[in-house]
């Protein structure tokens, strides 16, 4: 069997899978790939950024298995002027609920960006208010709960507007626009994510 390795960038509102669900957009809407690779984790619908499509299940098991604790990097756009000691909150970890239990996040990375980063439009847009700033922090987790950066930039009273997945391990989206896919060796993937 010959395996494939491929970073995407999935776009707003669409399903972390190949197979239609009702009338929302899927993988398969804009990535054309071999029958057996499918999505590495997942990302929401309502979230976009960086995917690893494969059909190497010892890449899957690794990546997803808890105790590597891969870091992701998210670029995080919050509604209102988020606060130094929310950033500390996020720093230390925070509790959310997850399956109905609190639980406790490690602590993050995280950083407000001193100027909003370079990222594609989006479609339709975040709905914009001119009094109430919408800045963007660089939130690093070494964790993947459902939802997680959702939940934790909520605990800490700043909801999430838009959800960017910019890397794993020392994959990165670069300057990838959603829908854009890049075919990899498995040297480079397993090099990108595990050295």
């Amino acid at each position: 069997m010959s395996l494939h390795y491929f970073a995407v960038y999935k776009p707003y509102e669409v399903l972390t899978r190949f197979g239609k669900e009702g009338d929302k957009a899927v993988l398969s809407d804009y990535f054309n790939v071999p029958r057996d690779v499918y999505p590495v984790g997942r990302l929401d619908y309502d979230s976009e950024g960086l995917l690893i499509l494969t059909n190497d299940k010892s890449l899957n098991h690794r990546l997803l298995d808890p105790k590597h604790a891969h870091e992701r990097e998210y670029w995080v756009q919050v509604d209102g002027a988020v606060t130094n000691q929310a950033i500390r909150a996020l720093q230390e970890g925070v509790t959310i609920t997850v399956d109905g239990k609190p639980f406790r996040t490690r602590g993050a990375d995280a950083v407000i960006f001193d100027n909003e980063p370079a990222v594609p439009e989006r479609n339709p847009p975040i709905r914009f208010r001119k009094h109430i700033p919408a800045p963007w922090i660089r939130l690093i987790l070494r964790e993947g709960k459902n939802r997680q950066v959702r939940r934790m930039t909520a605990a800490v009273g700043f909801p999430t507007l838009r959800l960017i997945r910019y890397r794993i391990g020392k994959l990165s989206l670069g300057d990838m626009q959603p829908g854009d896919m890049t075919a990899l060796s498995q040297q480079e993937m397993y090099k990108a994510l595990f050295h």
